[in-house]
């Protein structure tokens, strides 16, 4: 005996919703004004079944879209509607008198629930969609009314009497259900509208009249009323599991008719709303922010003040039109009117025209970075950009394969900072060697980084010395300039070199490199980081 395959949840709520989606299909078909027509007539109508001849009859009556549909091809549109799931097969026998009666006869279809329910908000949606739903402000002081008062009941000796809790309850569910949904209906419709940047002085009028009067009006019954509808919602939430296990006890309605059918047989019933403890919940989340992301109220709140943000952008905008700033409307309207009546050739040739842009095949690919193209420059004339690879067959910037190791630089710092160590200790050693050969250059020959040193330290203090000028005797005529003390210091290194101008001096600085002479000055080169007076070289010349 072979074991039955079950289908695991998940895979039988996809297909459950697969299948709902389906019914669907023919508000989007083409022929789906046909099909329309053929579910109003079954929607007319409760518990029968119909066959061809008799919808082709109600068609005929009615004279719509499915008035001049032929047999056959009803037949195939029922067909579909059945296998879609707007429609079922009836199962009623067919007394026929003749073959002729039976062949026209034998296909019957009702109504199924779905595709009722579709229907009707198909309906609800083509008749209302566009316009404007009042908001049923009236019904929220009904709802506050009707929860006082069974709070009252529900506080009192004995409690409130079953068949009246579940009347009152089912009343306030009814009154708050349609109270929520005019609500959402109307600010989508005037979201609709306030996104329209578009509106002319007589609209904008028409429009800050609703927002400041209506909208105003809703806001503040709403925010009057709703601490008050919590506040009793708080006092009757401890007497709400018992009030509502009172309730299944005295009626169960279809959820107890169902109790006694197991497996496929049992019947999901949808309960009426405030049987369930999930109904009140949602009510008490629509008036009190109860899980810390905001209420309704408080939504209501923030579209009121999104509406009145909207509309002031709307009235700066005409208010610099009127100030004599160019206001492109009229000639955008007048360009989108000939978008829509012009052949695709010739949109194209308006676009290019209105736009100065051509076909393009890729867009996004920087050109080169030393390449100035003019804006003036054609498309069709100008460079071409190379397009990668991947772009261009596969449409998608995506690298493929695994992506590259980030390189290690562990070892290049390593070197890097030993060569910075070196230099560091070549100096060290360099300016030593100068403080030990300071005072005797003519018996010392100093090696390259020692030199280097000694000259970098003696650009420096010749770069900031300050030079005073020296007057001849008795003859007026300028007798030279006599260079002060000049230092510089490298702080790091802890070496000072002093600067002196000796006449007639002469240096000699003998090293790996070669031989420097200086004339004329004398040269001081000690510790920094000793006391002054301490000095480890005396003066060369």
């Amino acid at each position: 005996m072979e074991e039955s395959v079950q289908v695991p949840p998940s895979e039988a709520n996809r297909d459950e919703a697969w299948q709902r989606l389906t019914a669907y299909a023919y508000l989007s078909a083409p022929e789906r004004l046909e099909h329309v027509a053929i579910m109003r007539v079954f929607c007319g109508t409760l518990l029968a079944d119909l066959a061809v001849p008799d919808v082709l009859a109600k068609l005929a009556g009615s004279g719509g879209p499915g008035a001049g549909l032929e047999a056959e091809t009803l037949t195939v549109r029922l067909e579909q509607l059945a296998r879609w799931g707007n429609l079922l097969r009836s199962s009623h026998t067919v007394k026929a008198s003749s073959i002729t009666e039976y062949q026209r006869a034998r296909s019957r279809y009702q109504l199924s629930k779905l595709g009722e329910r579709i229907q009707r908000d198909a309906d609800e949606v083509l008749a209302g969609a566009d316009a404007a739903r009042e908001v049923s402000s009236e019904l929220l002081a009904l709802v506050e009314r009707g929860l006082r008062e069974l709070a009252a009941l529900a506080q009192g000796p004995g409690g409130v009497e079953s068949q009246d809790a579940l009347e009152r309850i089912s009343t306030i569910f009814v009154q708050f259900t349609e109270f929520a949904d005019s609500v959402r209906d109307f600010y989508a419709y005037l979201g609709q509208v306030l996104a329209r940047y578009d509106l002319d002085s007589a609209e904008y009028q028409g429009f800050k009249e609703l927002l400041l009067d209506y909208v105003e009006a809703i806001t503040e019954d709403v925010s009057f009323r709703a601490p008050r509808i919590a506040a009793v919602l708080n006092g009757l939430w401890p007497l709400l599991p018992g009030l509502l296990d009172r309730l299944d006890a005295h009626a169960r309605g279809l959820a107890g008719a169902s109790l006694g059918l197991e497996g496929e047989s049992r019947v999901r019933v949808q309960r009426s709303r405030g049987r369930e403890m999930a109904d009140w919940e949602g009510l008490r989340g629509w008036f009190t922010d109860v899980e810390g992301q905001g209420s309704q109220v408080d939504q209501l709140r923030d579209a009121t003040l999104r509406a009145l943000q909207s509309l002031l952008a709307n009235a700066k905008r005409m208010l610099r039109s009127a100030s004599g700033e160019m206001s492109r409307r009229k000639d955008l309207l007048r360009l989108a009117r000939w978008f829509d009546e012009a052949a695709p050739e010739e949109a194209h040739d308006i676009a290019v025209a209105a736009f100065g842009l051509y076909s393009a095949r890729h867009l996004g690919v920087p050109p080169a970075t030393d390449e100035v193209v003019p804006a003036y420059t054609s498309w069709w004339t100008g460079p071409v950009v190379e397009v990668p690879v991947a772009l261009r067959e596969r449409g998608s910037r995506a690298q493929r394969g695994r992506a590259a190791a980030v390189e290690d630089h562990s070892s290049q710092k390593r070197r890097l900072q030993q060569a910075a160590r070196d230099r560091a200790a070549a100096r060290g050693a360099a300016a030593d060697e100068l403080c030990s050969a300071s005072g005797r250059f003519a018996q010392v020959r100093l090696t390259s980084a020692a030199l280097a040193l000694l000259l970098e330290l003696l650009a420096t203090a010749l770069g900031s010395a300050r030079l005073r000028r020296v007057e001849g005797s008795g003859t007026g005529r300028s007798g030279g300039f006599a260079l002060d003390a000049a230092q510089s210091e490298d702080a790091e290194l802890g070496i000072r070199l002093t600067v002196r101008r000796t006449v007639g001096s002469h240096t000699v600085l003998d090293s790996v490199d070669g031989e420097l002479l200086l004339d004329d000055l004398g040269l001081t080169i000690e510790n920094s980081a000793v006391p002054e007076g301490r000095e480890t070289g005396v003066n060369a010349s």
